[in-house]
């Protein structure tokens, strides 16, 4: 079936990988691509970023509906998505028959359809329609609520366990720990029905991450299960193509581990790094490259990093609409800066909808001194110590609880990182960050008093860092709930429509996905030398939240197949975990 548009390929670029990621980005994409880029999407929204605009949200609301910091009415929307992209680039998004696709509604949808909507007819732009994509606050609205709302639906989807829900890195709210947000990842059939309708521009709140590239595919193809019948393939490679831009740059060199080539790469390398597009065909199969004439690159490593990252199992990566077996993913270089990716695979979606959970688990406090000369690490782990030890006596002395977690670290000696593996070196300088956990702001307020102190009262060598100021310390817990739980509907112009879900597999089949041939055994046992890691593997690391994670996270690619049996053989979880102990 040929697109909607009648092109032989639908061209998607992404320019945001996070609420942090340049403006700039956007810019890059439209007037380098012009009218050949058919969508422009964006992703702002990290897990813990939902938690971050609850807080500002609930804050604003007790100051009368103005934010607390800058005293003007307050949006619950990603206002740069409006003011430094939309109102810049809609002139050239109009002309080139771009549309757009981002999850910049964050917290409210509807309020940022309403500020495009007032900016077309600020910058008089006719023709242009915007939709929301809605359904994703599992709390309907209350600014807070705590795991008894959820406690009969509630499934855990921890990345470590189903059952110890206690472990810091793992644990549910307890005790009415309060929760400041709930939302949904949502699928693509929202976005896919909104541009069915007309919508030049739609955002949604937490869909995910990968639906911003498969709504605009399904759209332009036509995908449904009854017409298609390598319709879950199909839905697999866009979440795969989805999957590998949404992050920007880690498809183009951002985070690579042969990072020189980026660096230096030519047009500028760092400093003009291009953000990715993809070109899919209507056979499922893609190419990915960037903006020509852009530093950065893209080749085999690039992408095979970032289709690893954060997918735990390769054979079940489970979407809202689809799962991804990406283990017979082939990629290969077809050109300078092009490789073309297939190979995907795909099963109908499970009953549930992942839930992106943020709970308040008190507060917590960074604070850094710069200790500079002769035996630094040794005068910043004496600083450090006596800070903790003054402040837990003053607290005692007062009445006060106890803190319940700290840090110290000597930033610049490797042993924050290392551990036991760091490499000794007198270094003269150092970063000393001290951190603390503790229910009660004010206990916290005094623990950033004796932070400063040292500048005159500790070791000589020691000056100002960042002044520390306690915040609240959000925690991140993914679950699961059933998907009769969770609606999606759109917004086009004053019309709401409902959008139903695809049939599930309530059989649960997906639990057993089929078996391919294991990892040859490593057969070589003379001739073999010892060399690094790096030297014949690719690695990309992945963060969920507030936890990054080392072992099941963790990607390990090789540079060569003949490499893989050896390094299955000595890279084990038991090696890992042992050399990552101190962490």
């Amino acid at each position: 079936m040929p697109t909607k548009s009648g092109k032989p390929r639908v061209r998607i670029g992404c320019y945001s990988a996070f609420l942090g990621d340049s403006p700039e980005a956007a810019a890059q994409l439209v007037y380098e691509e012009g009218a050949n880029l058919d969508y422009l999407v964006a992703d702002y929204l990290a897990e813990i970023t939902m938690g971050v605009l609850a807080l500002k949200k609930n804050a604003r609301l007790l100051s009368g509906g103005k934010d607390v910091l800058t005293g003007e009415k307050g949006a619950d929307y990603i206002g740069q998505f409006v003011h430094l992209i939309l109102k810049r680039l809609l002139p050239d998004l109009k002309k080139n028959g771009t549309k757009v696709i981002t999850n910049a509604g964050a917290l409210d949808p509807l309020g940022c359809k309403d500020a495009i909507e007032k900016l077309l007819d600020k910058l008089n732009i006719k023709g242009m329609k915007v939709a929301a994509v809605i359904g994703d606050d599992m709390m309907n609205g209350e600014n807070m609520t705590t795991l008894d709302t959820f406690k009969k639906d509630i499934v855990s989807f921890s990345p470590l366990s189903v059952k110890n829900l206690e472990l810091d890195a793992d644990r549910f709210p307890v005790n009415n720990e309060p929760i400041v947000s709930m939302n949904a990842y949502l699928g693509a059939k929202g976005i896919a029905a909104a541009l069915e309708a007309g919508a030049d521009i739609v955002v949604t709140g937490r869909v995910v991450d990968s639906a911003i590239v498969v709504g605009p595919l399904m759209y332009e193809y036509g995908w449904h299960p009854s017409k298609q019948k390598n319709y879950y393939d199909l839905m697999a490679s866009a979440s795969l193509a989805g999957h590998i831009i949404e992050c920007g740059c880690h498809a183009t060199g951002g985070n690579f581990t042969d990072w020189k080539r980026a660096a230096y790469s030519p047009y500028g390398g760092y400093s003009n790094m291009g953000y990715p597009i993809v070109e899919f065909e209507e056979s499922g199969e893609f190419v990915v490259t960037k903006p020509e004439k852009t530093g950065g690159l893209v080749s085999v490593g690039t992408v095979a990093e970032q289709i690893l990252y954060e997918t735990l199992d390769p054979a079940l990566y489970i979407l809202a609409d689809v799962i991804l077996d990406m283990r017979q993913v082939q990629l290969t270089q077809v050109g300078h800066n092009r490789v073309h990716v297939k190979g995907a695979k795909g099963l109908q979606a499970t009953p549930y909808v992942k839930c992106c959970g943020i709970f308040f688990d008190g507060w917590h406090l960074n604070g850094t001194l710069i200790i500079g000369g002769s035996d630094a690490k040794y005068k910043a782990d004496a600083v450090g110590n006596a800070i903790i030890e003054r402040s837990r006596r003053m607290l005692k002395d007062r009445g006060m609880e106890d803190i319940r977690e700290y840090n110290i670290e000597p930033l610049g000696t490797e042993a924050a990182l290392y551990g036991a593996n760091a490499q000794s070196h007198g270094t003269r300088e150092v970063v000393l960050r001290v951190s603390a956990i503790h229910k009660d702001r004010r206990a916290l307020q005094m623990v950033a008093q004796e932070i400063m102190a040292p500048v005159t009262c500790m070791a000589p060598g020691t000056g100002f860092g960042q002044q520390p100021i306690p915040l609240p310390n959000l925690v991140h817990f993914p679950c699961l709930l059933p998907k009769t739980k969770s609606s999606t509907e759109f917004v086009i112009g004053s019309t709401t429509q409902k959008v139903d879900w695809d049939e599930w597999d309530s059989g649960l089949k997906y639990q057993s996905p089929a078996p391919l041939p294991p990892i040859p055994t490593a057969t070589e046992s003379k001739g073999l030398v010892k060399v690094k890691l790096i030297s014949v593997a690719y690695g990309r690391s992945g963060d969920k939240g507030d936890v990054s994670n080392i072992g099941k996270l963790y990607s390990i690619i090789a540079r060569d197949p003949k490499y893989l049996p050896y390094i299955k053989r000595s890279v084990t979880e038991e090696v890992i975990a042992e050399y990552m102990k101190h962490l």
